[in-house]
C-alpha cells in the first residue's frame, strides 16, 4: 500500500494504492504557511493505516541532488526538502514528484500513452508546463526542471510581442500558450479582453476573430513544440490543463506541429488526456510502485 497525496496551493487530496488501485481518502485545505501543520494534515491521512511509503505529487520543482522543494503557493513549504521531512514525521519512505511529471506517470499507467516508452506530457493550463518521460523513466534533469517548456525567450517576436513572464525572463511560450496567455494574444490583435472559454466558444461558432486569435496561437505553439519532439522522439503527446477540454483546439495544435516535425503519420500525435480526473493521485502513485517496488 502507498499513501498518495496531490498537493496544491488550496487543497490536498490524498489516496490509498492497493495493487495499482487508486482509493481515495478525502481532502483537506492546505496549510500554505505553517509547515508543521502541512505535515500534521499528512499524517492525519495516515492514521488508521499501515502503508509502505508515501508518494506526493505537488505544484513545485524538486531539485533531484538535493531533495529541496520549490513552491510558490505554499511558502511554508519552499525550501523544505520535502521527503525528507515527511520521512521523519511519518517514518516511512517518500518520494516527491512535480504535478505536471506526475500527470505524464497518469497518462502512462492509466490514460492515452499506456503502452508508450517515450512521452511528453503537456499543461496548457492557466500558463504551459510539462513532463518528459524516455524510455519509459521520468526525465527530471539538472534542478527537476526537464519538461518545462513553457519558460525561455522563444516566442517569434515578427508573431506576436514579447510579454513579461513570472520566471522573470520575456517572451517565454507561458505568457502566451495557455488560458491567459490566448486572451492576451486577442487583446493583442483585437484590442479586446474576452475570457479564453468564451473566445473559444466564439471559435467553434466560426468567430472571425477568434479564429484570427487561434490561428496566432498555433503558429506561435507549434514551431517550438515540433523542436521538443524532433528531440526527445516522444510518440504520443497527451495533453492536460483546462485548455485540454476544447479538444478541437488540440486537433488544432497537433495539426500545426505535425506538419513541422520530421515523424510522419496521419494518426493524430498530440491529444487530450485520458487519465480522468485524478492525475495527481494517479501519477503519485505510479511514481511511488516505481521508487519502492
Amino acid at each position: 500500500m502507498i499513501l498518495c497525496f496531490d498537493i496544491g496551493g488550496s487543497r490536498i487530496k490524498a489516496a490509498m494504492a492497493v495493487g495499482g488501485i487508486v482509493q481515495p481518502l478525502g481532502y483537506a485545505p492546505t496549510p500554505q504557511d505553517d509547515f508543521a501543520a502541512f505535515l500534521r494534515v499528512l499524517m492525519g491521512f495516515a492514521e488508521g493505516h499501515q502503508p509502505w511509503g508515501v508518494a506526493i505529487a505537488i505544484a513545485g520543482v524538486i531539485d533531484p541532488a538535493t531533495g529541496a522543494l520549490r513552491v510558490a503557493n505554499i511558502p511554508g513549504a519552499d525550501g523544505k526538502c520535502l521527503a525528507a521531512e515527511v520521512t521523519a514525521a511519518l517514518g516511512l519512505p517518500c518520494v516527491v514528484v512535480n504535478d505536471a511529471d506526475a500527470f505524464v506517470l497518469a497518462e502512462i499507467k492509466a490514460g492515452a500513452a499506456v503502452g508508450h516508452r517515450n512521452v511528453f506530457g503537456v499543461i496548457l493550463g492557466t500558463g504551459v508546463g510539462g513532463g518528459l518521460v524516455v524510455d519509459g523513466k521520468l526525465v527530471t534533469g539538472p534542478g527537476g526542471f526537464a519538461g518545462e517548456w513553457g519558460h525561455g525567450p522563444v516566442v517569434d517576436r515578427s508573431l506576436a510581442p514579447h510579454f513579461p513572464c513570472g520566471c522573470g525572463q520575456v517572451g517565454c511560450l507561458d505568457t502566451v500558450g495557455g488560458a491567459r496567455g490566448i486572451e492576451r494574444l486577442h487583446l493583442h490583435l483585437h484590442g479586446q479582453t474576452v475570457l479564453s472559454d468564451s473566445l473559444l466558444r466564439d471559435w467553434r461558432d466560426g468567430g472571425q476573430a477568434a479564429s484570427q486569435t487561434v490561428d496566432l496561437w498555433a503558429e506561435v505553439m507549434a514551431p517550438p513544440l515540433a523542436m521538443i519532439l524532433n528531440t526527445v522522439g516522444a510518440s504520443i503527446v497527451p495533453v492536460g490543463g483546462g485548455l485540454a477540454n476544447v479538444p478541437e483546439l488540440i486537433a488544432r495544435l497537433d495539426s500545426a506541429v505535425r506538419r513541422l516535425i520530421l515523424r510522419t503519420g496521419d494518426q493524430p500525435l498530440i491529444i487530450p488526456a485520458k487519465s480522468g480526473v485524478e492525475p495527481g493521485l494517479i501519477g503519485a502513485a505510479a511514481a511511488g510502485e516505481a521508487a519502492f517496488g
